[in-house]
């Protein structure tokens, strides 16, 4: 006979321990999102970068929208909480009908392998770029949401912020709109 058991009231959510124990053995999904304002042609005009303290390095650091996608969560859902939990209810963000990303970054615990580097894990990243026409209020760890022109947001000094090698991801998200100063 079956056991009958209790239905988890977070399902998805691994407590502290589990995840660090899940970080050490399997690549964690994610999906990163690079907040855009667009013009009325559809170009970039602005590009959002979150400024958070780092974790690993005890500074602070850019960043983008991040987060894990839960166990049984569609992409899209995970990347409108994502979006919600770093930019706030009202950032009001444009998923396209195809939600096909930019690129699949991999990132790895050992500086070297790829430019992407995550000490704590090995974990698998869907990016996107997404537009945002409301009110971001940056949320959760974020301190700021600092919008920069495509030019500034590839400056080098800028670029060098951005943690774990988004820098990359940043000048491909850039190419892949069109947007490269």
């Amino acid at each position: 006979m079956p056991s009958v058991r209790t239905p988890d009231p977070n399902p998805g959510w691994l407590s502290e321990f589990e995840l660090e124990e899940t970080r050490g053995r399997v690549p964690i999904l994610y999906v990163e999102a690079i907040p855009v304002r667009l013009d009325s042609l559809g170009q970039v005009e602005q590009v959002g970068l979150l400024l958070r303290g780092s974790a690993t390095t005890g500074t602070m650091a850019r960043s983008f929208v991040s987060g894990r996608v839960l166990h049984g969560e569609p992409i899209r859902t995970a990347l409108m909480r994502n979006l919600e939990k770093d930019l706030g209810p009202t950032a009001f963000p444009q998923l396209p009908a195809d939600i096909v990303p930019f690129t699949v970054a991999e990132y790895f615990p050992l500086p070297g392998v790829t430019p992407l580097h995550d000490a704590r894990q090995h974990a698998v990243a869907l990016a996107y770029v997404v537009a945002v026409t409301g009110e971001c209020d940056p949320r959760q760890d974020a301190l700021e949401l600092s919008w920069l022109t495509p030019r500034e947001a590839l400056a080098h000094a800028v670029l060098d912020e951005l943690e774990g090698g988004r820098g990359v991801l940043l000048q491909q998200a850039m190419a892949h709109v069109g947007a490269l100063a």
